[in-house]
């Protein structure tokens, strides 16, 4: 079962924290907790998944030796559809494993046992290099609508209010909040916390343009990348 938690402080860095390990998971969390950072928390690759259907991370910290998918391996895989920055920890330190680590698309690794003070340098130079999820706004000019994050809504300028389901607003958030970036579908569907098949998307998406698109057939706001995914153009 997943170890979550409500993000009631938008303004802090949110960062989850992927390990077998209950101790290092804990005393991670304590730690970036006093140091004025939101953390939630997966046991292994799969618990991770699960969370990050639930909210948007600015970055995750996660153990290469992990039951089921490996840290390498999650690394890989989350590689081929989001550039979201990774931290690395095992208690493996030769070389030919800091390599492979790096060469799975890692932007750091940390040989465990380790200071937590390193640990909390390394993730605030791997965040300044990234450019964090702003969760302070709560409105976003999308032509000529105003997409009301909170209620789930667009508003026309002149006033015409088009509700959205929350998996149609999860989507709109998901893709205003990275406006003029290619997310894939697989990306899209874990953000939006749906079925991962690529049909369930694309007919998310089909819904949702014939709710803000003058012409869905043609539409100006949400684009289709080929053979890549979607992407919001304002």
């Amino acid at each position: 079962m997943a170890e979550t938690m409500l993000f009631s402080e938008a303004d802090k860095p949110h960062i989850l924290v992927v390990d077998d390990d209950e101790r290092i998971r804990n005393l991670i969390s304590r730690y970036l907790r006093e140091n004025g950072f939101v953390v939630a928390t997966a046991k292994d690759a799969a618990d991770a998944e699960t969370v990050m259907t639930l909210a948007l991370f600015d970055a995750l910290i996660v153990d290469v030796m992990m039951p089921g998918k490996t840290g390498y391996e999650m690394t890989r895989d989350l590689r081929a559809t989001s550039q979201i920055p990774i931290l690395l920890l095992t208690a493996l330190g030769e070389i030919d494993n800091r390599i492979e680590g790096l060469e799975s698309g890692a932007d750091d690794y940390l040989s465990k046992p380790f200071e937590p003070k390193e640990l909390l340098l390394r993730l605030q130079s791997i965040l300044r290099r990234h450019r964090p999820i702003d969760r302070t706004v709560d409105k976003i000019k999308i032509g000529k609508w105003m997409y009301r994050i909170n209620d789930d809504l667009v508003e026309g300028e002149d006033g015409e209010e088009v509700r959205l389901t929350a998996v149609e607003s999860r989507l709109l958030e998901s893709l205003a909040r990275q406006a003029g970036k290619i997310l894939s579908r697989d990306e899209l569907a874990r953000l939006c916390g749906v079925d991962g098949n690529d049909r369930t998307v694309d007919v998310q998406i089909t819904r949702l343009r014939k709710k803000i698109e003058e012409d869905s057939r043609y539409p100006r706001y949400i684009q289709t990348i080929r053979g890549q995914g979607y992407m919001l153009k304002q």
